[in-house]
């Protein structure tokens, strides 16, 4: 533990670690995936903590080890409603795994094995104060927890629990930290890795002036204890996360940090409300029955759960009663988008192992990079009628032979799949789509990487049989120039950004969005618009203003974002058009604009 100047005979709660959420984990999503986006963990993709268990040391002999097994994994679950627990595998320490490595790992393995069983994260833990004087043994232990659990979304690992205060972050832990997390991500590119800081993972902040780089979905340990640790670790923990740090609270107590004394409960309440503001993940030290304050147990409380409160101490109950009511990450809610329709990619509903970065693409905005084999993200649409659709993706990539696949969220029935060729670039932009049979209704559909090294933009569903089939929709906010308006946050189903605030006078050009036009004849244009009250109209005309193709009249809507459909039939010339706006009078937005052949 922290700040702890003896060790007892038992070792009582010389756990911690470090830890946060990992970034996906290819095909096996029974859980969400965990990923790090600036200082903060995301749970399938949006902004959540997690709160749970950590078991006590694995040694041989000690007192945590009876209690590795499913049934306290499944009690946890059922009873404490835990959503994390943690293996703590003791390492140079007496009966760890330096001395037997066979048994260590089988318990460690056996609740691993048992948190996957029961749907919940699990933190595999290198728990030692000396780890970088182990970095050989480390690698190849890592390496197998890599292989043999890198395809799932519950494991994190933590790679060094509690380096002490004689270990420097620049000059021990950090480059034992890279060594480690090279060799996990050259198995398993994406799952949450969690690194230790000096002091008993106290100096995060230390971390946070000279942080790891070159690697994605990494966090911090934060470890505390109630009747130690006050505002002035919280206030290291702030500067941490101030600096760019996402952290991970892998091992906490109400009591002092050596394990004993009393339930500091103001303190815990305290450090509570800390961990609930800032949404930090957590796991309480410790599962055992060892004769110490931090022991969640009494002496000879049954090995395998069904606890009853005689069987917890002060300790324990508080808390069980504080994950117990640790709020549940929100739930991924998307709404329906009415096909046809440009779906932006960062606009997911869930995804597995990508990140968002800013785009260089015609409109500017984000696309989604980092997409790995196995990541995945899924879209929610409502497709009007049973047909074909083609669908269409704005795609980038540096490399060659990368590929796609389009299926149903969760992976069945798959309808088609795609492969990018290299486009010279990450930012270097092209657009490859396939023909696929939807069925109507409303429905998520998933895109799937077979072969990672690509690049995506959007993605627009479209009908390509004889119900018509739209040549392009063009979100308004992807304008190449324009004068006068601004982008705003829309509720319109698919969400992303609209364009408001026109006036008389501003107008918007295409010009980096060119439309082929197949052959000369009539189409219809469709503009997704809202006003508050009165209406207005516009100009749809080629970017320049020559020619002008159609005025179009704006209802009012009742409200800036109370959308509907206007349409204008008109005749184009086959070719490439570079469409543009001319706001007439203002007072309206406008979201989307599609055009289709015949009269619609």
């Amino acid at each position: 533990m922290s700040n702890r100047n003896s060790v007892s005979s038992l070792r009582a709660g010389l756990a911690a670690a470090l830890l946060s959420v990992l970034a996906a984990g290819p095909a096996l999503a029974d859980v969400p995936a965990l990923s790090v986006s600036g200082n903060q963990l995301q749970v399938g993709g949006t902004p959540g903590s997690l709160s749970g268990v950590s078991y006590y040391w694995s040694n041989n002999g000690w007192p945590g080890a009876k209690y590795y097994n499913a049934s306290t994994v499944g009690w946890l679950k059922s009873d404490w409603k835990a959503k994390v627990v943690r293996a703590a595998m003791g390492v140079e320490d007496a009966g760890g795994y330096l001395q037997d490595p066979a048994s260590n790992k089988a318990r460690l393995k056996a609740v691993v094995d048992a948190a996957i069983a029961n749907d919940l994260y699990v933190i595999i833990d290198w728990h030692s104060h000396y780890a970088w004087q182990y970095q050989a043994q480390a690698i190849e232990f890592f390496q197998e927890m890599a292989r043999t659990y890198g395809k799932n979304n519950h494991v994190i690992y933590e790679i060094y629990n509690e380096p002490k205060n004689d270990a420097s972050w620049s000059g021990n832990v950090k480059p034992y930290a890279q060594a480690v997390i090279g060799a996990i991500r050259a198995i398993d590119p994406d799952n949450l890795i969690i690194v230790g800081s000096p002091n008993w993972s106290q100096d995060a902040d230390v971390a946070s002036r000279d942080p790891i780089t070159g690697h994605s979905n990494i966090a911090y340990t934060l470890h505390f204890y109630a009747g130690t640790h006050g505002q002035w670790l919280r206030d290291k923990a702030t500067t941490a996360m101030n600096n760019g740090l996402a952290l991970f609270v892998t091992e906490w107590g109400s009591v002092n940090a050596d394990g004993n004394g009393g339930v500091a409960t103001a303190e815990t309440n305290a450090w509570v409300d800390f961990m609930k503001a800032r949404k930090l993940s957590n796991a309480n030290w410790a599962l055992d029955d060892a004769p110490e304050g931090s022991a969640a147990l009494v002496g000879g409380a049954s090995a395998t759960g069904g606890w009853p409160e005689s069987s917890l101490t002060a300790s324990g109950k508080l808390a069980r009663s504080i994950v117990q009511g640790w709020p549940a990450p929100a739930p991924t809610t998307c709404s329906n988008t009415a096909v046809p329709a440009t779906l932006q990619a960062e606009s997911f509903c869930q995804m597995s192992g990508v990140q968002v970065e800013a785009a260089a693409d015609a409109g500017g905005g984000s696309n989604l990079g980092y997409i790995d084999a196995g990541d995945w993200m899924t879209y929610a649409v409502d497709v009007p009628a049973d047909g074909n659709y083609r669908v269409s993706y704005r795609v980038a990539s540096a490399g060659s032979g990368a590929s796609l696949q389009l299926e149903q969220g969760g992976g069945t029935p798959v309808f088609g799949t795609v492969n990018i060729a290299s486009t010279g670039g990450w930012q270097n932009w092209t657009t490859v789509s396939h023909v696929v049979a939807l069925k109507a209704g409303k429905q998520v559909l998933g895109v799937s990487t077979k072969t990672g090294g690509f690049n995506l933009n959007w993605l627009q569903v479209e009908r390509a049989d004889s119900g018509g089939a739209a040549i392009a929709t063009v979100k308004a906010s992807t304008f190449s120039q324009m004068s006068g308006v601004q982008t705003e946050a829309t509720t319109d189903s698919g969400g992303g950004q609209s364009v408001g605030y026109i006036d008389a006078g501003d107008w918007l050009s295409y010009a980096g969005t060119p439309i082929t036009i197949p052959s000369t004849g009539t189409y219809t244009i469709a503009f997704r618009v809202a006003s508050l009250d009165g209406g207005g109209w516009f100009s749809f005309e080629e970017a320049g203003g020559t020619p002008v193709y159609a005025t179009v009249s704006v209802p009012s809507t009742g409200g800036w974002q109370n959308w509907t459909t206007v349409k204008a039939t008109l005749t184009l010339t086959a070719g490439t058009h570079k469409f543009g706006f001319k706001a007439q009078t203002g007072g309206w937005n406008l979201n989307w604009f599609s055009v289709t052949p015949g009269v619609q």
